[in-house]
């Protein structure tokens, strides 16, 4: 067994009173034209505006985001939405959203008693959502500290972990993340099953944009000063 496998968190049952929010938005959007994804509207709305109101809304008392690719066009979108939110920077956004994840849980302070990882590209996220999987977390099985929603077995977001996991993370290799930390514990992991498709919904082609269209009768559009889609060589 690794060194990071044996770093078990003692087991809490005290509920999370002080929850920090992740919202991961560092991708560069290259299936979608190279675009900022989370600037896509949901009848008239940014997905990232979205996010930020549901994790608000469900009392998220401290929210970063994290940015890369196109990050000064998500910071003003970040900045112009109407809960607060700071915005931290990942210089490798390339890697994958395990750096982005080690970034943001540097950027919180270390008051939270949990976190809550949200993905920017989930259009369909909404405050009950949020909140519903605040409340299983606070309610998961003695001895789990990890909460992830499964819709027909297969993993959604947002995913719910205490702060001893973020530490245990973050003292991990630059490689560990939430998954790397599951495959290592994996008897520390809720997976909490649940018919909710919002938790297994996200953008990330053109065809995910409009099938989300037809399934809600929603329009799921570019804003005006998105640009045209870079072509992929």
């Amino acid at each position: 067994m690794s060194e990071f496998a044996k770093q078990a968190p003692r087991p809490s049952r005290v509920p999370a009173t002080r929850v920090g929010g992740i919202v991961l938005a560092a991708g560069a959007g290259a299936r979608m034209g190279h675009r900022p994804k989370c600037l896509l509207q949901l009848d008239g709305v940014s997905l990232l505006a979205r996010q930020l109101q549901a994790l608000s809304n469900a009392g998220i008392n401290d929210v970063v985001v994290v940015l890369g690719h196109h990050a000064e066009r998500i910071q003003q979108e970040a900045c112009l939405a109407q809960f607060a939110a700071r915005t931290v920077l990942n210089l490798q956004p390339d890697t994958g959203h395990v750096s982005s994840l080690r970034v943001g849980l540097q950027a919180l302070p270390a008051s939270f008693d949990a976190v809550l990882v949200a993905l920017a590209d989930q259009p369909l996220i909404n405050t009950q959502d949020v909140a519903d999987v605040v409340r299983a977390f606070a309610n998961r099985p003695d001895g789990t500290h990890m909460l992830q929603p499964a819709v027909q077995g297969l993993p959604g977001n947002p995913v719910m972990f205490t702060r001893a996991v973020g530490q245990q993370i973050l003292a991990g290799d630059a490689h560990i993340g939430v998954r790397q930390w599951q495959a290592a514990q994996p008897d520390s992991v809720c997976r909490w099953p649940t018919a909710n498709s919002h938790y297994r919904t996200d953008v990330d082609s053109e065809e995910d944009r409009l099938a989300i269209e037809a399934r809600t009768g929603q329009s799921l559009r570019w804003p005006a000063d998105s640009g045209p889609p870079v072509p992929t060589l």
